[in-house]
Formats: C-alpha cells, structure tokens, sequence
C-alpha cells in the first residue's frame, strides 16, 4: 500500500556517514564496526541520564534503551527515557563535553511489553528520525547547532490520514523496532497494531523512501502464515549489502514475551517476499523462539550471509542460550551456527584484526557467549570470537556450531553463585558490541559496572573504567563517537570515555 508524502531536500554534504554512527549497530547491515580509531580508556569524560525514573526489579533493569547515536560533527544524540512507565525525548549533546544543545520532545509511545522496548531513533542525510505516537516519525535537522533546527511529520499510511482520527491511531499503531536508515535516505522499521483502525492497518513493517512515497505490508501477509502478529519486539530492519533486500523477523506473540517465527527476506522498495524461512532450533527440530524480551536483530556479513540470534525450544535446553542461526543471502540455512543468541546481535570482525587466526574465512563474529547458572549452565560467562565457517561440536547439545577462535571470560566473580558455582563470573550485558579494526579490539560493558577493552591481538582485557557499583544493568550497545569516544550505557546512565 503506497502513501505519497513530500519532505523537503537534504541539507548539502549529509551523505557523509564516514564517522557517524547511524542506527543500531551503526550501520543497515548492523556491522557494529567503528569507522575511527577508539580512544584509551583512561577515563569518564562526562555522562548523562538516559532514564530518569528507571524501574528496577531487585537490582535488574528489564529494559532496552535504544542506541546512542553520533554526527559527523560529533553531537551525540541520546534517547532519554523521562517516566516511569513511559515519555520520551530525545536529547544533543556535544561530543567534546557532554553540553546539552537542543532537546526534542515526542509523543512516542511503547507498544504492550514486558520487558520495556526500545526507543530507537536514527540519522540519515543530516536528519534525526523520531519514533512518534501512532506510527509517526519526526525529522529534525541542524543536529550540531543549538539554533536553527526544524522539525517535520511523516506517517507511512499517510499524514492526512492520521490527522482524521489521531486518538484513534495513538491508541492502536506503535513503532515497535529500531529506525533502520539506508545509505539513499530511505527507512525502515516495524510496527504493531493491537486494534481496528479505519484504514484496516495490521501489524507489519514500513518503509519510507526519500522522494516521499511509502509502502507497508502485514507480518502475516508478507510471511503467507496468519498466525504471524508481527515484527518482533526490538528486532531492527537490516539490509544486504547492495541495499536490495530487507531482512526482518517476524513471530507470533505476545504470550510468553515471543514465541515461533520466521526470517523474511523482502524487496527493500516494494516490500514484496523474496524468501522466508521458519527458524528453528538446530539441536531438537522444534521452532525456535523469536523473544520479544531480546533485541536480537539481523546482521548481514560482507559475503550476504545473514546471521539471527533466537532462543531454543524446548527453554533451557540449551541453558537459555539461545543460538546464532545462519543463512545464505537466499535465508537457505547453512551448516554451522553460533552457540549463543538471546538478546545479541553479532557484531563482524574482520579476520585480519585478529593476528592468531589461521583459518579461511575473511571475516569472524563476536558474540555475547554467556553460561547462565541459573540456567543450569556453570557461570563462565565468557565473549566469543567466532569462525562462521569452521565447526565444532556443542559441549551442551552434541549438533555442531561455529569454531570458537577467541573467548574471555568475565573477570568478577559472581557472589551470587557461590559457594555452588565456585566459577561464575559477572555476565557481559551488551546487545551489540563496537569492534575497532583500527586498534583490533572490541568495547564492551559488563554487569560487574566496568567498561572493558578485549584486545584482539593478545585476548586479554587490556583496559578498563568503573562506570558504577554494578547494579541494575541492562542489555545495551556500546557505540563509537567521531573523535573516538567510546560510549557505553550502565545503570541507566550513558557514559562517554576516553582520553
């Protein structure tokens, strides 16, 4: 269904992405990779809020905060949580010292959870997309300046609409993943209805393309199973690498937070099925478990292979760690996949930055590769380095998964656990990971409170920052700025470190 709207041309020189982190995992095939050189570790430079009312169960934090995004004249953009249970705003700040330039405020709100979605927005072409109330997106400009900036409205059923019947859609319409932005301008995201619209709206994915045309279709359409409610909680849009087709991950929910889905590959401007696979788990044959209380999204290697995190089925037969499924371009599966998935998307390494490997493939994956105690698993919860395609057999399950190439254990000991798990470790608490070719390491944050550099030369944890005590951690990305900065999310608080 096409929708016409009219945006107004972008600003001179915004296709220049080459410092920038752009979306959830930087970039539309969610690479996580940093296109500066990181700084050292050496300490926190500034940090501001991104909840102002967090909700804590215990000391947990049961809650996705979307990613940090960075300019090319390094403003960072922080989505801020403002309530307890809801309101958003979606503040910049300059990247040198944390100085607040402008706020902008949205009438965005969360779809029917458990866990608290993400909120999510993105740049492309000089522009910030706001996820807004009722399926709407507001776009500001002018993010390095204080002044200046103007905003505008776009709905991908159409503004006019939307304008009919307002209370009507905020009522019924949530954009329920990350903003996904292609390189041409063009966006993605899902969204879930939860009832009747005048426009017969269903739950599914959109796209809005820079010459103002949108199209969308239904999770159930588009996957040909009316038992498909829509595109998974949290799960951002990812693109191959020509920017032809989409890949999104679609489930039947909400019932225990997800439950049996399948990956689609779509025309990325028509929006019409290229393929599709229902995903299941490789050790028992049984379909897999799309989690609405994850963020696992598609990553999309540089060969066109595509990569997807998904819990196992029967839950915990595999000691709630989920596996990393993998598929050709064509979503055919193909042999190895990674013993880990819940709640992470993998972030790509290219196998040159890694000096000890000694395989073929050009490019290797790095993954949370958690071993939950109280999952029945021992508490060594280590990061991975993995070989996609290279195999060994899974310690757990018997079937064969990917070669570990490197793995770090977590270094706090998880009090917890003891004196039963002698063991266990504090676990790693990312949802995506930056990996920083130039200086072969990759940035990551933990619940034990620290931000940690892994060098990938030696595989030690070569650097390290205290954040916080160590409590109420959340899964979240860590992000590079454009000078270098590494940010990171602990305790409800982003974090910018460096030199």
């Amino acid at each position: 269904m096409w929708w016409a709207l009219v945006l107004p041309p972008c600003p001179a020189g915004a296709q220049d992405s080459r410092r920038s982190w752009d979306g959830f995992g930087r970039d539309p095939q969610h690479t996580a990779l940093a296109g500066v050189p990181t700084q050292r570790l050496d300490r926190i430079r500034w940090q501001t809020p991104v909840d102002r009312m967090p909700r804590y169960t215990g000391t947990s934090l049961l809650i996705h905060y979307g990613s940090p995004l960075v300019t090319n004249g390094n403003t960072v953009i922080v989505p801020v949580k403002t309530g307890l249970t809801g309101g958003f705003e979606v503040e910049g700040r300059r990247g040198r010292d944390g100085t607040l330039l402008w706020t902008e405020s949205t009438d965005y709100v969360l779809p029917p959870h458990r866990w608290v979605p993400g909120f999510s927005p993105a740049l492309s072409r000089g522009r910030v997309w706001i996820p807004g109330g009722g399926g709407v997106l507001y776009a500001r400009t002018a993010l390095d300046s204080p002044k200046g900036g103007s905003t505008q409205r776009v709905v991908f059923y159409g503004l006019e609409n939307y304008l009919d019947a307002p209370s009507t859609y905020l009522g019924a319409v949530f954009i329920n993943t990350p903003i996904t932005a292609d390189d041409r301008g063009s966006l993605y995201f899902g969204f879930h209805v939860t009832r009747p619209t005048p426009l017969d709206l269903r739950s599914g994915v959109a796209r809005i393309s820079p010459d103002g045309s949108a199209v969308w279709v239904g999770a159930a359409d588009a996957a040909g199973d009316p038992t498909m409610t829509k595109v998974a909680h949290n799960s951002a849009p990812a693109l191959s690498n020509d920017g032809r087709t989409l890949y999104v991950a679609v489930n039947r929910g909400p019932g225990r937070g997800g439950g049996p889905g399948y990956l689609l590959a779509l025309d990325s401007r028509t929006l019409v099925t290229l393929s599709k696979v229902r995903l299941k788990d490789p050790a028992t044959g049984l379909d897999a478990l799309v989690f609405d209380d994850g963020t696992a999204s598609p990553t999309v290697g540089p060969d066109g292979d595509v990569y997807f995190g998904v819990l196992e089925n029967p839950f915990y037969s595999h000691r709630a760690r989920g596996w990393l499924l993998h598929f050709d371009p064509d979503l055919r599966p193909k042999p190895a996949n990674g013993g880990f998935g819940w709640d992470d998307t993998a972030s790509i390494v290219p196998s040159a930055i890694v000096p000890s490997y000694q395989g073929t493939s050009p490019y290797l994956l790095m993954t949370k590769y958690n071993d939950y105690a109280q999952a029945g698993g021992g508490g060594v919860n280590r990061m991975a380095v993995l070989d996609p395609n290279d195999q060994r057999v899974d310690p757990i399950s018997g079937v064969p998964v990917m070669r570990e190439v490197l793995t770090v254990t977590g270094p706090t000991p998880d009090q917890d656990f003891l004196p039963f798990f002698p063991n266990a470790v504090r676990e790693w608490c990312i949802n995506t990971a930056a990996v920083d070719p130039s200086t072969r390491s990759v940035l990551v944050n933990s619940e034990d409170g620290l931000l940690y550099r892994w060098d990938l030369t030696t595989g030690a944890l070569s650097e390290s920052v205290v954040l916080t005590a160590g409590i109420g951690e959340a899964y979240t990305p860590t992000v590079i700025g454009a000078d270098g900065t590494v940010y990171a999310i602990n305790n409800a608080i982003l974090f910018a470190v460096g030199e």
